[in-house]
Protein backbone atom coordinates (compact mmCIF):
# COMPACT_ATOMS: atom_id res chain seq x y z
CA UNK A 1 0.00 0.00 0.00
CA UNK A 2 1.49 3.38 -0.97
CA UNK A 3 2.20 6.14 1.53
CA UNK A 4 -0.20 8.60 2.11
CA UNK A 5 1.38 12.00 2.63
CA UNK A 6 -1.39 14.18 4.23
CA UNK A 7 0.10 16.36 7.11
CA UNK A 8 -2.83 18.64 8.09
CA UNK A 9 -5.69 16.17 8.86
CA UNK A 10 -5.60 12.88 10.23
CA UNK A 11 -6.91 11.08 7.22
CA UNK A 12 -5.87 7.23 6.76
CA UNK A 13 -5.39 5.97 3.41
CA UNK A 14 -8.88 4.30 3.46
CA UNK A 15 -10.33 7.89 4.02
CA UNK A 16 -8.38 9.76 1.18
CA UNK A 17 -9.01 6.98 -1.48
CA UNK A 18 -12.43 6.88 -0.98
CA UNK A 19 -12.47 10.55 -1.24
CA UNK A 20 -11.10 10.26 -4.53
CA UNK A 21 -13.15 7.10 -5.89
CA UNK A 22 -16.43 9.81 -4.67
CA UNK A 23 -14.68 12.62 -6.15
CA UNK A 24 -15.22 14.03 -3.53
CA UNK A 25 -15.49 18.24 -3.95
CA UNK A 26 -14.87 19.06 -0.42
CA UNK A 27 -11.50 17.73 0.39
CA UNK A 28 -10.34 19.84 -3.15
CA UNK A 29 -7.68 22.20 -2.06
CA UNK A 30 -6.82 20.11 0.71
CA UNK A 31 -6.22 16.67 -0.60
CA UNK A 32 -4.06 15.91 -3.49
CA UNK A 33 -3.63 12.78 -5.39
CA UNK A 34 -0.74 11.62 -7.42
CA UNK A 35 -0.91 8.52 -10.16
CA UNK A 36 2.55 6.76 -10.57
CA UNK A 37 1.51 5.42 -13.96
CA UNK A 38 0.63 9.25 -15.96
CA UNK A 39 3.70 11.40 -13.19
CA UNK A 40 0.51 13.49 -12.81
CA UNK A 41 -1.49 14.78 -9.84
CA UNK A 42 -5.11 15.69 -9.13
CA UNK A 43 -7.83 17.30 -6.98
CA UNK A 44 -10.22 14.54 -5.66
CA UNK A 45 -12.96 15.91 -7.83
CA UNK A 46 -10.94 15.59 -10.94
CA UNK A 47 -13.17 13.83 -13.63
CA UNK A 48 -10.22 11.83 -15.07
CA UNK A 49 -10.88 8.04 -14.62
CA UNK A 50 -9.83 6.96 -11.66
CA UNK A 51 -6.21 5.38 -11.10
CA UNK A 52 -5.75 1.79 -10.00
CA UNK A 53 -5.31 1.80 -5.92
CA UNK A 54 -1.70 0.69 -5.83
CA UNK A 55 -0.59 3.80 -8.45
CA UNK A 56 -2.06 6.36 -6.17
CA UNK A 57 -0.34 8.61 -3.29
CA UNK A 58 -1.89 11.54 -1.69
CA UNK A 59 -0.76 14.46 -0.65
CA UNK A 60 -1.57 17.88 1.83
CA UNK A 61 -0.14 20.39 -0.87
CA UNK A 62 0.94 20.80 -4.12
CA UNK A 63 4.29 21.64 -3.48
CA UNK A 64 4.46 17.98 -1.89
CA UNK A 65 3.53 16.25 -4.89
CA UNK A 66 5.39 18.36 -7.24
CA UNK A 67 8.51 17.62 -4.74
CA UNK A 68 7.41 13.94 -5.00
CA UNK A 69 8.37 14.62 -8.94
CA UNK A 70 4.83 14.82 -9.62
CA UNK A 71 2.87 17.56 -12.73
CA UNK A 72 -0.05 18.97 -12.03
CA UNK A 73 -3.35 17.64 -13.83
CA UNK A 74 -4.58 19.90 -16.92
CA UNK A 75 -7.87 18.76 -16.46
CA UNK A 76 -8.17 20.26 -12.99
CA UNK A 77 -6.11 22.30 -12.35
CA UNK A 78 -4.87 21.19 -8.44
CA UNK A 79 -3.06 24.89 -8.17
CA UNK A 80 -6.25 26.94 -9.43
CA UNK A 81 -4.00 28.74 -11.57
CA UNK A 82 -5.81 29.03 -14.35
CA UNK A 83 -9.49 30.76 -15.04
CA UNK A 84 -11.60 28.37 -13.52
CA UNK A 85 -14.39 28.17 -17.00
CA UNK A 86 -12.17 28.45 -19.81
CA UNK A 87 -13.74 30.52 -23.33
CA UNK A 88 -15.83 28.17 -25.22
CA UNK A 89 -12.93 27.91 -28.53
CA UNK A 90 -10.09 27.39 -25.85
CA UNK A 91 -12.29 24.23 -24.75
CA UNK A 92 -12.55 22.95 -28.21
CA UNK A 93 -9.10 23.71 -29.03
CA UNK A 94 -8.21 21.38 -26.35
CA UNK A 95 -10.31 18.67 -27.35
CA UNK A 96 -9.21 18.97 -30.55
CA UNK A 97 -5.84 18.12 -29.50
CA UNK A 98 -6.95 15.73 -26.93
CA UNK A 99 -8.24 13.76 -30.36
CA UNK A 100 -5.36 14.65 -32.43
CA UNK A 101 -2.36 14.12 -29.67
CA UNK A 102 -0.70 11.79 -31.97
CA UNK A 103 -0.25 13.52 -35.28
CA UNK A 104 1.30 17.44 -36.40
CA UNK A 105 -1.21 20.05 -35.15
CA UNK A 106 0.00 23.40 -36.60
CA UNK A 107 -1.08 26.57 -34.63
CA UNK A 108 -2.88 28.02 -37.90
CA UNK A 109 -5.03 24.78 -38.15
CA UNK A 110 -5.99 24.51 -34.85
CA UNK A 111 -7.06 28.08 -34.84
CA UNK A 112 -9.40 27.59 -37.77
CA UNK A 113 -10.66 24.50 -36.37
CA UNK A 114 -11.56 27.32 -33.50
CA UNK A 115 -12.43 30.51 -35.32
CA UNK A 116 -9.70 32.23 -33.40
CA UNK A 117 -6.05 34.12 -34.96
CA UNK A 118 -3.00 31.88 -34.43
CA UNK A 119 -1.88 34.67 -32.05
CA UNK A 120 -4.74 35.02 -29.96
CA UNK A 121 -5.07 31.52 -29.38
CA UNK A 122 -1.86 30.79 -28.44
CA UNK A 123 -1.59 33.56 -25.72
CA UNK A 124 -5.38 32.59 -24.97
CA UNK A 125 -4.46 28.78 -24.21
CA UNK A 126 -1.01 29.65 -22.43
CA UNK A 127 -3.37 31.90 -19.53
CA UNK A 128 -6.24 29.36 -19.78
CA UNK A 129 -3.80 26.31 -19.09
CA UNK A 130 -0.05 27.33 -18.40
CA UNK A 131 1.02 25.41 -21.36
CA UNK A 132 0.91 26.15 -25.14
CA UNK A 133 -0.53 23.66 -27.30
CA UNK A 134 2.24 22.83 -28.48
CA UNK A 135 3.82 22.07 -24.96
CA UNK A 136 0.03 20.42 -24.27
CA UNK A 137 0.17 18.39 -26.75
CA UNK A 138 4.01 17.00 -25.60
CA UNK A 139 2.60 16.39 -22.49
CA UNK A 140 -0.16 14.29 -24.06
CA UNK A 141 2.48 12.34 -26.06
CA UNK A 142 4.52 11.86 -22.94
CA UNK A 143 1.97 10.26 -20.67
CA UNK A 144 0.91 8.13 -24.26
CA UNK A 145 4.83 6.98 -24.38
CA UNK A 146 4.87 6.06 -20.66
CA UNK A 147 1.27 4.09 -20.83
CA UNK A 148 3.09 2.24 -24.02
CA UNK A 149 6.21 1.68 -22.87
CA UNK A 150 4.90 0.06 -19.31
CA UNK A 151 2.41 -2.60 -21.75
CA UNK A 152 5.95 -4.35 -22.76
CA UNK A 153 5.95 -3.89 -26.44
CA UNK A 154 9.39 -2.39 -28.30
CA UNK A 155 9.91 1.23 -27.79
CA UNK A 156 9.70 1.81 -31.69
CA UNK A 157 6.13 0.63 -31.41
CA UNK A 158 6.19 2.73 -28.63
CA UNK A 159 7.30 5.93 -29.99
CA UNK A 160 5.30 5.77 -33.17
CA UNK A 161 1.76 4.93 -31.14
CA UNK A 162 2.51 7.97 -29.17
CA UNK A 163 2.77 10.10 -31.85
CA UNK A 164 6.25 10.80 -32.34
CA UNK A 165 7.53 11.73 -35.60
CA UNK A 166 11.24 11.04 -34.96
CA UNK A 167 13.00 8.22 -32.66
CA UNK A 168 16.06 10.23 -32.52
CA UNK A 169 14.40 13.21 -31.07
CA UNK A 170 12.92 11.03 -28.09
CA UNK A 171 16.27 9.56 -27.75
CA UNK A 172 17.72 12.74 -27.95
CA UNK A 173 15.68 13.81 -24.70
CA UNK A 174 15.17 10.52 -23.40
CA UNK A 175 16.69 11.44 -20.38
CA UNK A 176 14.49 14.78 -19.78
CA UNK A 177 11.39 13.09 -20.82
CA UNK A 178 11.67 9.78 -19.30
CA UNK A 179 14.77 10.21 -16.69
CA UNK A 180 16.61 7.23 -18.29
CA UNK A 181 16.77 5.90 -22.15
CA UNK A 182 13.28 4.45 -23.00
CA UNK A 183 14.70 0.86 -24.21
CA UNK A 184 15.07 0.92 -20.07
CA UNK A 185 12.13 2.37 -19.48
CA UNK A 186 11.40 -1.00 -20.01
CA UNK A 187 12.23 -4.48 -20.80
CA UNK A 188 11.83 -5.93 -24.15
CA UNK A 189 13.73 -9.07 -25.82
CA UNK A 190 14.07 -11.21 -22.97
CA UNK A 191 15.20 -14.63 -23.95
CA UNK A 192 15.37 -13.76 -27.47
CA UNK A 193 19.29 -14.53 -29.34
CA UNK A 194 19.32 -12.07 -32.38
CA UNK A 195 22.05 -12.35 -34.99
CA UNK A 196 22.29 -9.34 -37.12
CA UNK A 197 24.69 -8.62 -39.75
CA UNK A 198 25.06 -5.06 -42.19
CA UNK A 199 26.26 -4.82 -45.81
CA UNK A 200 26.03 -2.53 -48.74
CA UNK A 201 23.13 -2.65 -50.80
CA UNK A 202 21.25 -0.15 -54.00
CA UNK A 203 20.08 1.98 -51.13
CA UNK A 204 22.45 2.47 -48.26
CA UNK A 205 23.62 0.21 -45.72
CA UNK A 206 21.41 -2.66 -44.94
CA UNK A 207 20.86 -4.52 -41.86
CA UNK A 208 19.65 -7.50 -41.23
CA UNK A 209 18.47 -9.31 -37.88
CA UNK A 210 17.06 -12.54 -37.48
CA UNK A 211 16.71 -15.09 -34.14
CA UNK A 212 15.96 -19.28 -35.11
CA UNK A 213 12.33 -18.76 -36.40
CA UNK A 214 13.28 -16.12 -39.08
CA UNK A 215 13.92 -12.23 -39.60
CA UNK A 216 13.28 -9.84 -36.86
CA UNK A 217 14.43 -6.81 -38.22
CA UNK A 218 15.28 -5.17 -42.04
CA UNK A 219 16.47 -1.92 -41.80
CA UNK A 220 18.05 0.73 -44.04
CA UNK A 221 20.91 3.54 -43.22
CA UNK A 222 23.55 5.41 -43.73
CA UNK A 223 25.66 4.84 -40.44
CA UNK A 224 26.23 1.10 -39.57
CA UNK A 225 26.34 1.95 -35.70
CA UNK A 226 23.20 3.78 -35.91
CA UNK A 227 21.44 1.07 -37.26
CA UNK A 228 23.19 -1.21 -34.68
CA UNK A 229 22.24 1.23 -31.61
CA UNK A 230 18.53 0.78 -33.11
CA UNK A 231 18.12 -2.59 -33.20
CA UNK A 232 19.52 -2.83 -29.50
CA UNK A 233 17.15 0.07 -28.63
CA UNK A 234 14.84 -2.10 -30.02
CA UNK A 235 15.50 -5.24 -28.35
CA UNK A 236 17.01 -4.04 -25.14
CA UNK A 237 16.79 -7.24 -22.87
CA UNK A 238 17.60 -9.54 -26.04
CA UNK A 239 21.15 -11.31 -26.50
CA UNK A 240 22.23 -9.71 -29.95
CA UNK A 241 25.37 -11.13 -31.29
CA UNK A 242 27.27 -9.53 -34.64
CA UNK A 243 27.87 -11.85 -37.26
CA UNK A 244 26.33 -12.82 -40.77
CA UNK A 245 26.41 -16.66 -40.63
CA UNK A 246 22.99 -18.29 -41.14
CA UNK A 247 21.71 -15.22 -43.10
CA UNK A 248 23.97 -14.97 -46.07
CA UNK A 249 20.45 -16.49 -48.29
CA UNK A 250 17.93 -13.52 -46.64
CA UNK A 251 20.74 -11.17 -47.26
CA UNK A 252 21.29 -12.01 -50.59
CA UNK A 253 17.74 -11.78 -51.68
CA UNK A 254 17.24 -8.19 -50.23
CA UNK A 255 20.36 -6.80 -52.17
CA UNK A 256 19.07 -8.00 -55.03
CA UNK A 257 15.61 -6.74 -54.86
CA UNK A 258 17.18 -4.01 -53.93
CA UNK A 259 19.17 -3.46 -57.11
CA UNK A 260 15.62 -3.91 -59.01
CA UNK A 261 16.81 -7.23 -60.40
CA UNK A 262 13.35 -9.13 -58.97
CA UNK A 263 10.71 -9.44 -56.52
CA UNK A 264 11.63 -10.49 -53.31
CA UNK A 265 11.88 -14.01 -52.26
CA UNK A 266 10.22 -15.53 -49.74
CA UNK A 267 11.67 -15.33 -46.18
CA UNK A 268 11.07 -16.42 -42.92
CA UNK A 269 10.34 -13.78 -40.16
CA UNK A 270 10.12 -13.60 -36.50
CA UNK A 271 7.40 -10.27 -36.51
CA UNK A 272 5.81 -9.89 -33.16
CA UNK A 273 2.71 -7.58 -33.01
CA UNK A 274 -0.90 -7.41 -32.33
CA UNK A 275 -3.07 -8.90 -33.42
CA UNK A 276 -4.46 -5.93 -35.59
CA UNK A 277 -0.75 -5.37 -36.41
CA UNK A 278 0.02 -8.81 -37.86
CA UNK A 279 -3.27 -7.83 -39.81
CA UNK A 280 -2.22 -5.00 -41.36
CA UNK A 281 1.42 -6.52 -41.96
CA UNK A 282 -0.32 -9.48 -43.76
CA UNK A 283 -1.95 -6.95 -46.10
CA UNK A 284 0.57 -5.25 -47.17
CA UNK A 285 2.50 -8.60 -47.84
CA UNK A 286 -0.64 -9.55 -50.17
CA UNK A 287 0.00 -6.35 -52.00
CA UNK A 288 1.56 -7.23 -55.57
CA UNK A 289 4.76 -6.26 -56.89
CA UNK A 290 5.00 -2.70 -58.11
CA UNK A 291 1.82 -2.14 -57.27
CA UNK A 292 0.56 0.48 -54.21
CA UNK A 293 -2.60 0.93 -51.86
CA UNK A 294 -4.00 4.02 -49.91
CA UNK A 295 -3.78 3.58 -45.89
CA UNK A 296 -7.98 3.80 -46.64
CA UNK A 297 -7.73 0.97 -48.77
CA UNK A 298 -5.68 -1.26 -46.48
CA UNK A 299 -8.03 -0.54 -43.57
CA UNK A 300 -10.99 -1.46 -45.62
CA UNK A 301 -8.91 -4.99 -46.63
CA UNK A 302 -8.89 -5.96 -43.03
CA UNK A 303 -12.18 -4.80 -42.44
CA UNK A 304 -11.51 -1.78 -40.67
CA UNK A 305 -12.66 0.65 -42.91
CA UNK A 306 -12.48 3.82 -40.20
CA UNK A 307 -8.89 3.00 -38.95
CA UNK A 308 -6.72 4.33 -41.20
CA UNK A 309 -4.50 6.20 -39.23
CA UNK A 310 -4.01 2.86 -36.94
CA UNK A 311 -3.16 1.51 -40.33
CA UNK A 312 -0.56 3.91 -40.62
CA UNK A 313 1.10 3.56 -37.17
CA UNK A 314 1.56 0.08 -37.81
CA UNK A 315 3.18 0.53 -41.14
CA UNK A 316 5.47 3.08 -39.28
CA UNK A 317 6.03 0.00 -36.69
CA UNK A 318 6.71 -3.01 -38.70
CA UNK A 319 10.82 -4.10 -38.01
CA UNK A 320 11.48 -5.90 -40.80
CA UNK A 321 11.04 -3.41 -44.35
CA UNK A 322 10.77 -4.57 -47.43
CA UNK A 323 10.06 -8.34 -46.50
CA UNK A 324 6.64 -6.40 -44.93
CA UNK A 325 6.11 -3.76 -47.86
CA UNK A 326 5.21 -1.07 -46.10
CA UNK A 327 6.87 1.30 -48.68
CA UNK A 328 3.85 0.23 -51.20
CA UNK A 329 1.28 2.38 -48.89
CA UNK A 330 0.81 5.89 -50.14
CA UNK A 331 -1.32 8.81 -49.32
CA UNK A 332 -5.35 8.49 -50.87
CA UNK A 333 -4.32 10.98 -53.47
CA UNK A 334 -1.48 8.83 -54.18
CA UNK A 335 1.42 11.34 -52.57
CA UNK A 336 4.25 9.89 -50.15
CA UNK A 337 3.58 9.62 -46.58
CA UNK A 338 6.46 9.42 -44.26
CA UNK A 339 8.30 6.71 -44.44
CA UNK A 340 10.97 5.06 -41.33
CA UNK A 341 13.40 5.04 -43.94
CA UNK A 342 13.55 8.08 -45.76
CA UNK A 343 10.88 9.66 -48.40
CA UNK A 344 13.58 9.11 -51.23
CA UNK A 345 14.08 5.79 -50.33
CA UNK A 346 10.58 5.32 -50.35
CA UNK A 347 10.37 6.95 -53.66
CA UNK A 348 13.23 4.92 -55.40
CA UNK A 349 11.93 1.30 -53.75
CA UNK A 350 8.83 2.19 -55.96
CA UNK A 351 10.39 3.45 -58.79
CA UNK A 352 12.70 -0.11 -59.22
CA UNK A 353 9.09 -2.15 -58.69
CA UNK A 354 7.77 0.07 -61.51
CA UNK A 355 10.00 -0.49 -63.89
CA UNK A 356 10.26 -4.67 -62.68
CA UNK A 357 6.91 -4.57 -63.48
CA UNK A 358 7.07 -3.80 -66.88
CA UNK A 359 9.83 -6.18 -67.83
Amino acid sequence: MMTTIVRERALSDEQAWAAVLGRDRRLDGRLFYGVASTGVYCRPSCPSRRPLRHNATFFAEPAEAERAGYRPCLRCDPRGQRVETPPAPIGKARDYLDRHFDEPVKLETLGRQVGMSAHHLQRTFKKTYGLTPKEYQDVLRLQRLKSELRTGGSVTEAIHEAGYGSASRVYEKSDARLGMPPGAYRSGGRGMVIRFGTVASPLGRLLVGATERGLCAVALGDDDGQLEASLRAEYPSATIERGLEGLEQPVAALVRYLGGESALDAVPTDLRGTAFQQRVWEALRAIPYGETRSYAQVAAAIGRPSAARAVARACATNRVALVVPCHRVVGSGGGLRGYRWGVARKQALLDREARGRKR
